[in-house]
C-alpha cells in the first residue's frame, strides 16, 4: 500500500490567496489553479478581470506542474523542434503545458501538487505562482515551529 502526500484545500485556498495578493500589487488579474499531486484539480480561482482564456492554461499549467513534476517553463525549453521531447505539449489530450506559470509544489522532495497562474506574461505568471509557493512554505515553517514549542 501506498502512503500518498497532497496538498489539502486549506492549503490551496492559503495559497491562492497570497497569489492573489500578489497578482494585485503587480497590476495584472489572474486565473490561478492548485491541483493534487497527479494533477486534478483542488482549487480554482479567476480574479475580476483575468483573461477568460487564461482558466483552462493556468488549470493546464497546474496539471503539468504536477503531474510531469517540472515547471512548466522547463518543458519550453526542452520542446524545441529538434529536440527529444519536441511534440510533448500535444500529450495528454493538449492538457500538457509549455508556457512558463506552473510550478511543482514539493514538502521536501516529494510533489504534493502543481500551481498554475495566466493571464500574463510567463515571467509574471511565474511570480503570481512563486508567491503561493512562498506562502504555503512560510505555513509549513510556522507550524513546524510552532510544533517544536509544544513539544518542550
Amino acid at each position: 500500500m501506498l502512503n500518498v502526500k497532497r496538498i489539502s484545500n486549506n492549503e490551496a485556498k492559503l495559497m491562492i490567496a497570497a497569489a492573489e495578493k500578489k497578482s494585485a500589487k503587480i497590476g495584472i488579474p489572474m486565473c490561478i489553479a492548485v491541483t493534487d499531486e497527479s494533477g486534478n484539480l483542488v482549487e480554482f480561482s479567476r480574479m475580476d478581470g483575468g483573461k477568460v482564456s487564461s482558466i483552462s492554461i493556468s488549470i493546464d499549467k497546474a496539471f503539468t506542474a504536477a503531474a510531469a513534476k517540472n515547471a512548466t517553463s522547463f518543458y519550453n525549453e526542452m520542446c524545441r523542434p529538434g529536440s527529444p521531447t519536441f511534440g510533448i505539449h500535444t500529450s495528454n489530450q493538449g492538457h500538457f503545458s509549455i508556457i512558463g506559470g506552473g510550478l511543482p509544489i514539493k514538502s521536501g522532495t516529494t510533489i504534493v501538487g502543481g500551481i498554475g497562474a495566466s493571464s500574463g506574461t510567463p515571467a509574471q505568471d511565474i511570480e503570481v505562482s512563486q508567491a503561493g509557493i512562498d506562502a504555503l512554505e512560510a505555513s509549513w515553517k510556522r507550524k513546524k515551529t510552532s510544533n517544536k514549542k509544544r513539544s518542550k
